[in-house]
């Protein structure tokens, strides 16, 4: 697998990045393997959080090669019902805020299943998207939602738009933290908005990943952690606005941002000033937030020793829950990679692999009762309280799941979450 170092921020392209986050190395969250010597040996690439002293961005430098990183990408947005309404309280939010022309062009960038796009499609919308993963961008065109499997390049947006014209409202969910070259990306997607057009971005927000502590957020496709001001000035710089932005709970916390070409006819609204000014409050653009979230980070990590140290003690057996895109970064992170002896997961493309870094083998949720671990970690740290109660009989048994945001913490019959 290739791997390279960027030297200039994503954003500003500023050179005085700084280290605010020391994290362990991790293996590639997605690559769950059949050979369990592969799988133990899988490769272990940086994920340091550096911040830019001139526009405060916070990103990982530490590159991999696209092609690595979405090959074997089994997500699917379509397989979670919180996603499915999220996704279509937004598409009716657009519509009925924005108005786009009746029968005009969205497009979705990152559109994994074509979840989002769906939604537009059944309000009579035209609809396109385009995404880097070859077999879900396969699957979403036979099931009616047309996808170029591809990342969005210049090559990709010129096609699109001497095909169908330039769009109405572009959207890309979960995206702006994925892709390296958020410039080039930018002026594609300029290229191909209408001038009366809506661009819509939905990220994670960096002032949730601190206060609630989501490291399980960090690993190798979130190259960015974004807040609202540095994301204006990159905006800015390509005569783009922010007229509007929602704080949402989806992923534990995310910022939708609306924008539309300087000098549009529709107006800032009032959340955009308000947010800018809780940020200011907030510190968020300084360095001594991320040295706080550091310092979290730390303390957890100190508390998972202790815990690990009293059940190996006891002989005790420990597994996860959860073959998510966040377990290797909670495993490396606590270190509880060097105790989790099995992960459970329903997922059709993991059971029966071997979990990246550590070996460990993914066997069936249904089976947690007759292993009965000690403790189980939960690895999914979105789906903890889903996960917690649909697991009461394992709790009643005397099990303990171990949840790890915000901060590491024993759940038991007597201890509740």
């Amino acid at each position: 697998m290739e791997a390279a170092r960027r030297a200039t921020c994503r954003l500003c392209n500023g050179k005085a990045l700084q280290l605010v986050v020391n994290m362990k190395p991790v293996p590639l969250a997605e690559k769950y393997t059949t050979s369990l010597e592969e799988a133990r040996h899988a490769p272990r690439y940086p994920i340091d959080l550096y911040r830019c002293d001139l526009c405060s961005h916070i990103q990982l430098l530490d590159v991999i090669n696209s092609q690595d990183l979405w090959s074997d990408y089994t997500y699917h947005s379509g397989q979670t019902q919180g996603i499915i309404d999220h996704f279509q309280a937004v598409s009716n939010n657009i519509i009925s805020k924005y108005r786009p022309k009746a029968g005009s062009l969205v497009i979705d960038i990152g559109s994994n299943d074509g979840t989002l796009l769906r939604f537009f499609k059944n309000a009579a919308y035209k609809v396109h998207g385009v995404d880097p993963a070859i077999q879900i961008a396969e699957k979403a065109t036979a099931s009616g939602i047309e996808t170029t499997p591809a990342l969005f390049t210049d090559q990709v947006a010129n096609s699109i738009r001497n095909k169908y014209g330039k769009a109405s409202v572009i959207t890309a969910f979960n995206v702006y933290a994925h892709a390296d070259d958020l410039s080039a990306m930018t002026k594609a997607i300029c290229s191909i908005l209408a001038p009366d057009g809506i661009f819509v971005i939905e990220v994670q927000y960096l002032l949730d990943i601190i206060d609630k502590v989501l490291i399980g957020t960090i690993f190798h496709e979130h190259m960015s952690h974004h807040s609202l001001r540095p994301l204006a000035q990159f905006f800015d710089a390509h005569d783009l606005e922010i007229i509007d932005v929602e704080r949402v709970s989806i992923q534990k916390g995310s910022l939708i941002v609306v924008s539309q070409f300087k000098g549009g006819a529709r107006l800032v609204s009032t959340a955009v000033h308000e947010l800018v000014r809780l940020e200011k409050e907030r510190n968020l653009d300084q360095i001594v937030s991320m040295q706080e979230f550091n310092e979290r980070i730390d303390r957890n990590r100190k508390v998972a020793n202790e815990l690990m140290q009293h059940w190996e003690k006891q002989s005790l057996t420990v597994a996860g829950y959860g073959a998510a895109r966040s377990g290797p970064t909670l495993m490396a992170q606590f270190g509880f990679d060097r105790i989790i002896q099995y992960i459970f997961d329903d997922h059709p493309q993991k059971i029966n692999r071997y979990s990246p870094g550590t070996g460990s083998p993914v066997v069936p949720t249904a089976v947690l009762l007759e292993k009965k671990p000690d403790i189980v970690i939960i690895l999914a740290w979105i789906h903890a309280r889903a996960i917690i109660e649909k697991s009461q009989s394992y709790l009643d048994a005397g099990g303990k799941f171990v949840i790890c945001t915000p901060d590491i913490r024993i759940i038991d019959k007597d201890n509740p979450l």
